[in-house]
């Protein structure tokens, strides 16, 4: 299915695009265990020799100087001082994380942290905490933490001045509990024992990650009120945003409001998968399919994403931006090549393009 884009059309996005920074590319990149070595990461026996490193750093620069992005989410990040060096050459001048990755007996890492990298300058960063009495009312533990610190750095972009972005990598859906086999139990029981972890200890990681994710809105929504800043959340969410787990993160409705307030405040204080937003819109004329980010088995899904607030959805009156291209970077899942791609990652890296409405 196409549209005919009027004359009209036409010149309004030419006269845009001709505006310095009028386009915005914001990126979410699971790196998928970056550690320079001699460190290694789980255990003993993984670590990168001199020629893995060197070929995932490669992999890391030829992504970005292809796809040019102004700001990246980073996920699995155990060595943010070398990747801070490495984005530095390329650009990349404001870098930051909340948190460091746990090193155990000297030189294995467990414990990534997730990052943030900017060409516009990082004004302000904080690493998000979860409302411990919102999270006791939830049925929580008093000390419930993310599993993965969140970071929130406010950058100031071109146009449209001061923008919180926020970076994630939820809890993954790997159970919580484990059950070790024991020589004492038949092999029978054994099986028995492990499926019962399975299920209970799935579940206990549902939790953890949809908690997180309706901890973090929270958070989100009573920044917005203080500041009325523009919101941008990406990250590696390990889940499809739509199976009632995360789908809070979008919610589009609220009980015993009226309508007219509902909408007002939903669409204020709300956020919206880019990947609707660019469906959307104008831009997109072929209507294509959403690429998976992982793949696992004979099984894809879509586990990264990007969600925006209203001041880019070109619906919404008083937006300044509109989602104008999405593009998942899956040629390392789908075709890989040993030479190029063997140390790249196991998730596609989601960027989108958000560009300037006149």
């Amino acid at each position: 299915m196409s549209f005919n884009h009027s004359p009209e059309i036409t010149s309004v996005n030419n006269a845009a695009a001709s505006i310095p920074h009028s386009r915005l590319k914001i990126a979410t990149f699971n790196l998928f265990n970056y550690l320079e070595p001699p460190f290694a990461y789980y255990d003993f026996e993984r670590i990168y020799s001199a020629e893995q490193w060197a070929k995932k750093q490669k992999w890391i620069t030829d992504y970005v100087n292809e796809f040019q992005p102004d700001v990246i989410g980073f996920q699995e990040v155990f060595s943010p001082e070398a990747l801070a060096e490495l984005l530095r050459e390329q650009g990349y001048e404001f870098f930051q994380v909340v948190d460091q990755p746990e090193v155990i007996d000297d030189f294995i890492c467990r414990s990534p942290v997730v990052a943030i990298a900017s060409k516009y300058p990082i004004v302000d960063i904080e690493a998000v905490q979860a409302d411990t009495t919102l999270a006791l009312a939830m049925g929580l533990k008093e000390d419930f933490s993310f599993s993965r610190q969140v970071l929130r750095a406010t950058i100031n972009l071109p146009h449209i001045g001061d923008c919180d972005c926020y970076v994630v990598h939820f809890k993954s859906k790997r159970p919580m509990l484990e059950h070790e086999e024991s020589k004492s139990l038949s092999g029978e029981k054994n099986i028995i024992e492990k499926l019962k972890a399975q299920v209970a200890g799935g579940w206990g990681s549902t939790i953890q990650r949809g908690s997180e994710a309706a901890l973090l809105l929270v958070n989100m929504i009573a920044r917005r009120e203080e500041t009325g800043l523009p919101m941008i959340l990406m990250g590696d969410f390990n889940n499809i945003l739509a199976d009632g787990v995360l789908d809070h993160l979008v919610t589009d409705t609220l009980r015993f409001v009226s309508k007219l307030d509902s909408d007002a405040y939903l669409e204020k204080y709300c956020l919206k998968d880019s990947w609707d937003l660019f469906q959307g819109t104008e831009n997109n004329t072929e209507h294509i399919l959403r690429k998976p980010t992982h793949y696992f088995g004979a099984s894809s899904s879509v586990l990264d994403y990007i969600l925006l607030s209203c001041e880019f959805d070109a619906n919404y009156h008083s937006s300044l931006f509109e989602v104008s291209e999405y593009n998942t970077y899956d040629r390392h899942l789908i075709n890989p090549i040993f030479d190029r791609d063997g140390e790249s990652t196991d998730h596609g890296v989601v960027l989108v393009t958000l560009q300037l409405r006149s």
